[in-house]
């Protein structure tokens, strides 16, 4: 059949590592980029971009850099809302103190800023690891969200407590404020989100991502065999809150606009990252995606079935919501714990071998 390593031949141990080692795949990728750059970015509107493409680039940018934390290098955190509220406030005081720079400077710099605030939050993973580190990084969510809701010179002193992002450009076409439209929101996301991704994907499959599996798998083992504990839980903190930084500022300044850290940047926010790893699977750069592909479309698809076409009341479709994603939740970690991208893997195997059993 098409999907098959047969004639495939591999002249370089370059090519035998490479991400995706099997020509079918590196067609599908290749197709799926030809797709979101040259296809969606003509035919998309402010519904699709706002209800569906829009958060999907920036939660699968959150959810990566969770999954580096958690899922590659085995620490728990339960503070990703706080470090998205770190991006968020890091970008409108640079856009609101540098008008001139680019506003994809102002990203990638708060997204610096939250690197380095992850690594002083990261210190506690030094010392403990597990439930107890999951509580002190939910100590950091309500801390960072107290902390803005306090101090009256991240928002400018505003009377409202509210963040506001001003018009930005890039290339001469708004991605943010009012006049923004929806191809420019959805194409400077996406610009960020492949960048997020292949830098993951090159971490991941390097010296630093073995060291951060070698301490998930077992930490006295790694250190025993010269794996720094220090360096590499600090790094993996670093680039989570890095990428989570970057998350944050996109969510406010391109998707929000406005926000007030206690609604767009509460513990609901860090909840709902997590479940989009669990779902999606830990330790996987394509779990990212597809959990959060998963958590974006079903709340639109449940709102358009119970709400538009059976006509049930707002309330009970959101705690129907609630319910399917608890029991997914429950489902994964009983039955798979690696997800959607494990069965996406048994999938594929499968279909190199059909029509032979396996």
């Amino acid at each position: 059949m098409f999907y098959r390593e047969a004639g495939d031949f591999k002249t370089s141990y370059r090519e035998d590592s490479q991400t995706f080692p099997i020509k079918f795949d590196r067609y599908r990728y290749y197709a799926v980029l030809a797709v979101a750059f040259g296809i969606i970015p003509f035919v998309i509107n402010d519904y699709w971009a706002n209800a569906v493409f829009v958060p999907f680039l920036i939660y699968s940018i959150a959810a990566i850099g969770l999954n580096i934390l958690t899922g590659y290098a085995g620490q728990v955190s339960l503070g990703t809302g706080g470090f998205m509220a770190v991006g968020a406030y890091a970008c409108y005081k640079l856009m609101t103190a540098f008008p001139d720079i680019s506003i994809f400077i102002h990203v990638i710099l708060a997204g610096g800023i939250t690197a380095g605030v992850g690594v002083l939050f990261g210190l506690p993973s030094l010392r403990i690891k597990g439930f107890y580190l999951a509580v002190a990084t939910l100590a950091a969510q309500f801390f960072l969200v107290w902390l803005f809701n306090k101090v009256p010179w991240f928002y400018n002193y505003s009377a409202s407590g509210q963040i506001t992002a001003p018009d930005r450009t890039v290339l001469g076409y708004f991605v943010t404020g009012a006049q923004t439209t929806a191809t420019a929101k959805y194409l400077f996301c996406l610009v960020m989100l492949t960048l997020v991704a292949v830098v993951a994907r090159n971490l991941t499959r390097g010296t630093v991502g073995r060291k951060w599996m070698a301490i998930r798998d077992m930490d006295i083992a790694a250190e025993i065999i010269g794996v720094n504990p220090l360096t590499t839980k600090l790094t993996a903190f670093m680039v989570s809150s890095f990428f989570i930084g970057i998350a944050g500022a996109l969510f406010f300044a391109v998707y929000l606009g406005a926000a007030e850290v206690g609604e767009a940047f509460g513990i609901q926010k860090s909840f709902l990252i997590l479940f989009m790893v669990i779902i999606g699977g830990l330790g996987s750069i394509f779990g990212s995606f597809a959990g959060a592909a998963f958590l974006v479309l079903l709340p639109v698809f449940l709102k358009n079935l119970l709400v538009g076409q059976l006509g049930w009341p707002t309330d009970l479709a959101a705690h129907i919501e609630l319910m399917i994603v608890g029991g997914l939740i429950v489902v994964f970690l009983i039955a798979e714990p690696h997800g959607l991208a494990q069965l996406w893997r048994l999938a594929k195997e499968k279909l190199r071998l059909w029509p032979f059993p396996h």
